[in-house]
Protein backbone atom coordinates (compact mmCIF):
# COMPACT_ATOMS: atom_id res chain seq x y z
CA UNK A 1 0.00 0.00 0.00
CA UNK A 2 2.59 2.38 1.09
CA UNK A 3 4.59 1.86 -2.12
CA UNK A 4 1.47 2.29 -4.61
CA UNK A 5 1.34 5.94 -2.90
CA UNK A 6 4.99 5.97 -2.63
CA UNK A 7 4.63 5.72 -6.50
CA UNK A 8 1.43 7.79 -7.19
CA UNK A 9 2.91 10.74 -5.16
CA UNK A 10 6.58 10.47 -7.36
CA UNK A 11 4.60 9.97 -10.49
CA UNK A 12 2.08 13.38 -10.13
CA UNK A 13 5.46 14.90 -8.45
CA UNK A 14 7.05 14.12 -12.13
CA UNK A 15 4.29 14.81 -13.85
CA UNK A 16 3.33 18.81 -12.65
CA UNK A 17 7.75 19.31 -12.89
CA UNK A 18 7.82 18.21 -16.56
CA UNK A 19 4.81 20.73 -16.78
CA UNK A 20 6.43 23.45 -14.90
CA UNK A 21 9.78 23.18 -17.03
CA UNK A 22 7.56 23.02 -20.48
CA UNK A 23 5.63 26.39 -19.61
CA UNK A 24 8.94 28.21 -18.02
CA UNK A 25 8.95 30.52 -15.00
CA UNK A 26 5.79 32.31 -15.88
CA UNK A 27 3.91 29.31 -14.97
CA UNK A 28 5.34 29.46 -10.92
CA UNK A 29 3.59 33.11 -11.36
CA UNK A 30 0.85 31.95 -12.42
CA UNK A 31 0.11 28.51 -10.36
CA UNK A 32 1.19 30.87 -7.24
CA UNK A 33 -1.95 33.57 -8.77
CA UNK A 34 -5.02 31.08 -9.05
CA UNK A 35 -3.38 29.35 -5.47
CA UNK A 36 -4.20 32.63 -3.95
CA UNK A 37 -6.98 32.86 -5.25
CA UNK A 38 -8.37 29.96 -4.27
CA UNK A 39 -7.54 30.61 -0.72
CA UNK A 40 -9.40 33.58 -0.97
CA UNK A 41 -12.39 31.31 -2.45
CA UNK A 42 -12.46 29.14 -0.16
CA UNK A 43 -12.26 31.58 2.50
CA UNK A 44 -15.68 33.62 1.28
CA UNK A 45 -17.29 30.00 1.18
CA UNK A 46 -16.53 29.18 4.85
CA UNK A 47 -17.72 32.47 5.49
CA UNK A 48 -21.23 32.42 3.68
CA UNK A 49 -21.80 28.52 5.22
CA UNK A 50 -19.91 29.32 8.86
CA UNK A 51 -19.58 32.47 10.12
CA UNK A 52 -22.73 34.50 8.30
CA UNK A 53 -25.17 33.13 9.70
CA UNK A 54 -23.87 33.74 13.29
CA UNK A 55 -23.39 37.07 12.37
CA UNK A 56 -27.01 37.98 10.56
CA UNK A 57 -28.41 36.09 13.76
CA UNK A 58 -26.48 38.53 16.11
CA UNK A 59 -27.85 41.77 13.70
CA UNK A 60 -31.43 40.46 13.79
CA UNK A 61 -31.33 40.55 17.21
CA UNK A 62 -29.76 43.93 17.82
CA UNK A 63 -32.25 44.59 15.52
CA UNK A 64 -35.37 42.82 17.32
CA UNK A 65 -34.15 44.14 20.23
CA UNK A 66 -34.72 47.82 20.06
CA UNK A 67 -37.93 48.97 20.72
CA UNK A 68 -38.01 52.04 18.06
CA UNK A 69 -37.68 51.36 14.62
CA UNK A 70 -39.39 54.33 12.59
CA UNK A 71 -37.31 57.46 14.00
CA UNK A 72 -34.28 58.72 12.03
CA UNK A 73 -31.96 57.21 14.92
CA UNK A 74 -33.56 53.76 14.08
CA UNK A 75 -32.61 54.49 10.42
CA UNK A 76 -29.45 55.62 11.36
CA UNK A 77 -28.79 52.37 13.12
CA UNK A 78 -29.99 49.84 10.43
CA UNK A 79 -27.76 51.66 7.66
CA UNK A 80 -24.72 51.30 9.81
CA UNK A 81 -25.30 47.53 10.79
CA UNK A 82 -26.02 46.74 6.81
CA UNK A 83 -23.03 48.78 5.68
CA UNK A 84 -20.85 46.70 8.77
CA UNK A 85 -22.43 43.33 7.21
CA UNK A 86 -22.21 44.31 3.56
CA UNK A 87 -18.34 45.17 4.33
CA UNK A 88 -18.27 41.78 5.89
CA UNK A 89 -19.81 39.86 3.02
CA UNK A 90 -17.53 41.72 0.06
CA UNK A 91 -14.09 41.39 1.85
CA UNK A 92 -12.05 39.88 -0.54
CA UNK A 93 -14.13 39.62 -3.40
CA UNK A 94 -12.57 42.42 -5.32
CA UNK A 95 -9.20 40.91 -4.68
CA UNK A 96 -10.36 37.62 -6.11
CA UNK A 97 -11.52 39.81 -9.25
CA UNK A 98 -8.20 41.05 -9.54
CA UNK A 99 -6.20 37.97 -9.70
CA UNK A 100 -8.75 36.41 -12.03
CA UNK A 101 -8.14 39.37 -14.20
CA UNK A 102 -4.20 38.91 -13.73
CA UNK A 103 -4.03 34.95 -14.50
CA UNK A 104 -4.63 35.67 -18.87
CA UNK A 105 -2.23 38.77 -18.16
CA UNK A 106 0.32 36.47 -16.58
CA UNK A 107 -0.20 33.65 -19.48
CA UNK A 108 -0.05 36.54 -21.99
CA UNK A 109 3.27 37.69 -20.43
CA UNK A 110 4.25 33.36 -20.95
CA UNK A 111 3.63 33.87 -24.23
CA UNK A 112 5.40 36.96 -25.28
CA UNK A 113 8.53 35.16 -23.34
CA UNK A 114 8.02 32.12 -25.08
CA UNK A 115 8.00 33.75 -28.55
CA UNK A 116 10.79 35.39 -27.37
CA UNK A 117 12.66 32.02 -26.95
CA UNK A 118 11.26 30.71 -30.26
CA UNK A 119 13.25 34.15 -32.20
CA UNK A 120 16.73 33.49 -30.22
CA UNK A 121 16.71 29.71 -31.17
CA UNK A 122 15.78 30.92 -34.78
CA UNK A 123 18.62 33.58 -34.52
CA UNK A 124 21.23 31.19 -33.41
CA UNK A 125 20.06 27.47 -34.62
CA UNK A 126 18.32 28.93 -37.92
CA UNK A 127 15.05 27.53 -38.78
CA UNK A 128 16.96 23.72 -39.12
CA UNK A 129 15.79 22.61 -35.11
CA UNK A 130 12.49 21.98 -35.00
CA UNK A 131 12.64 20.52 -31.55
CA UNK A 132 14.70 23.43 -29.92
CA UNK A 133 11.52 25.83 -31.71
CA UNK A 134 9.33 23.41 -30.12
CA UNK A 135 10.08 24.07 -26.81
CA UNK A 136 9.98 27.51 -27.25
CA UNK A 137 5.96 27.11 -28.85
CA UNK A 138 5.17 25.30 -25.78
CA UNK A 139 6.81 27.83 -23.28
CA UNK A 140 4.49 30.27 -25.27
CA UNK A 141 1.43 28.52 -25.19
CA UNK A 142 1.24 26.07 -22.35
CA UNK A 143 1.43 29.65 -19.73
CA UNK A 144 -1.52 30.60 -21.89
CA UNK A 145 -3.71 27.68 -21.51
CA UNK A 146 -2.92 28.02 -17.52
CA UNK A 147 -4.17 31.24 -17.10
CA UNK A 148 -6.83 30.92 -18.99
CA UNK A 149 -7.79 27.99 -17.49
CA UNK A 150 -7.37 29.53 -13.97
CA UNK A 151 -9.37 32.85 -14.69
CA UNK A 152 -12.33 30.68 -16.16
CA UNK A 153 -12.37 28.63 -12.76
CA UNK A 154 -12.13 32.31 -11.26
CA UNK A 155 -15.12 33.61 -13.12
CA UNK A 156 -17.58 30.98 -12.12
CA UNK A 157 -16.65 31.24 -8.46
CA UNK A 158 -16.77 35.56 -8.68
CA UNK A 159 -20.75 34.63 -10.04
CA UNK A 160 -21.21 32.97 -7.13
CA UNK A 161 -19.78 34.95 -4.35
CA UNK A 162 -21.25 38.04 -5.92
CA UNK A 163 -24.85 36.13 -5.81
CA UNK A 164 -24.06 35.04 -2.50
CA UNK A 165 -23.12 38.42 -1.17
CA UNK A 166 -26.29 39.97 -2.83
CA UNK A 167 -28.93 37.67 -1.64
CA UNK A 168 -27.74 37.37 1.95
CA UNK A 169 -27.37 41.06 1.94
CA UNK A 170 -31.28 41.66 0.60
CA UNK A 171 -32.54 38.80 2.65
CA UNK A 172 -31.07 40.77 5.97
CA UNK A 173 -31.86 44.03 4.56
CA UNK A 174 -35.94 42.90 4.48
CA UNK A 175 -35.58 41.42 7.65
CA UNK A 176 -34.22 44.34 9.42
CA UNK A 177 -37.98 46.21 8.24
CA UNK A 178 -38.66 49.44 9.75
CA UNK A 179 -42.24 49.76 9.21
CA UNK A 180 -42.99 47.61 12.69
CA UNK A 181 -42.89 49.20 15.79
Amino acid sequence: MFDRLHFLYTDIAFQVSNFLTLGGDVLLLIALAICVMWVFIIERALFFYVRYPHKAREVKALWEGRADHRSWQAHQIRTALLGTMRQQTRAYINTVKTLVALCPLLGLLGTVTGMIAVFDVMAHAGMGNPRLMADGVAKATVPTMAGMVGALSGVFAIYWLDWQARTRMDDLADHLDTEHA
